[in-house]
């Protein structure tokens, strides 16, 4: 049985202005189901370039791009919320909100994607600690280690249950041992199920990252796709089909309301942060 692909890119062109070369040039790949696989490039290669155009942030000139089935570049307004359920993201910069608790982080965007109000407190708490930090800690985040607030990070884009993560430079900001440390947190995510997409230069990432793929941008052209052969230390659990079980379930359409609970503009003032930042975030 041929493998599933989550995130498809045919052919796809993007530049920006009157650059005079392209950020992505002909890009063509396709993701699996459960695939760890990293984005290797330099910096300008287009790795940013590439994980904003699946998050339909921005628009390609040329080129498809399907996210679980859906050409995400066609999607109507009021079909977003089901990219956004699909997809979480994860920066280099953490983008949280500094004077927020974790837990006030994590569900400020359960409430903006529009999980019921019952659900809210119950799925932050689980996704903090998933990966580790205690949801009954008071401080703000700005109090937080550079390690702690990627895992705040980590917790508020896997707080949806999405099937695939996207990560652009997560560990940018990290000492050597802290990114081993949120490489391992990325380990711990695969095996439960979720597809992961990795964009990093950092050599120390690829020796250590227990990924399945890589794939190598140059100047925005695609010069490799290759498959590693690295044994997991923690083995994802299979379905009948092989492919790999979400072992937090999958997204029931019931707990979310059709219209989100909180608009950033509704937020209180030390919670509120740019909208151009929220679109980032969430």
């Amino acid at each position: 049985m041929a493998a599933t692909a989550i995130i498809e890119l045919s052919r796809v062109t993007k530049t920006y202005g009157r650059a005079s070369r392209p950020a992505l040039a002909d890009v063509s790949l396709r993701i699996n189901r459960g695939e760890f696989a990293l984005l290797m490039g330099p910096s300008g290669a287009g790795k940013s370039s590439l994980l904003k155009l699946i998050l339909a942030m921005e628009q390609p000139e040329r080129g498809t791009i399907r996210v679980a089935g859906r050409d995400v570049h066609r999607l109507t307004r009021g079909s977003i919320p089901y990219l956004r359920r699909n997809l979480g993201a994860v920066f280099q910069d953490f983008k949280l909100l500094p004077e927020a608790t974790p837990l006030e982080n994590v569900r400020l965007t359960l409430q903006v994607l529009g999980l019921r109000r019952r659900d809210v407190v119950s799925r932050a708490r689980e996704a903090l600690l998933r990966v580790g930090i205690d949801p009954d800690a008071r401080n703000p985040v700005r109090c937080m280690s550079g390690g702690e607030q990627q895992r705040v990070a980590l917790a508020r884009a896997l707080a949806g249950r999405p099937p695939i993560l996207l990560a652009d430079e997560p560990t940018g900001n990290l000492d050597p041992a802290l990114t081993r440390d949120i490489l391992r947190q990325l380990e711990l995510i695969r095996a439960a199920g979720t597809t992961i997409l990795l964009a990093t230069h950092d050599p120390l990432v690829y020796r250590h990252a227990a990924a399945s793929r890589v794939l190598h941008l140059e100047s925005g052209r695609l010069i490799e796709d290759r498959t590693l052969d690295r044994a997991p230390s923690f083995v994802a659990e299979l379905d009948e089909h092989g492919e790999p079980v979400d072992v937090l379930g999958e997204i029931d359409d019931d707990e979310f309301s059709d219209e989100p609970l909180v608009r950033p503009t509704d937020q209180p003032h030390a919670l509120r942060r740019p909208e151009s930042d929220l679109a980032f975030a969430f």
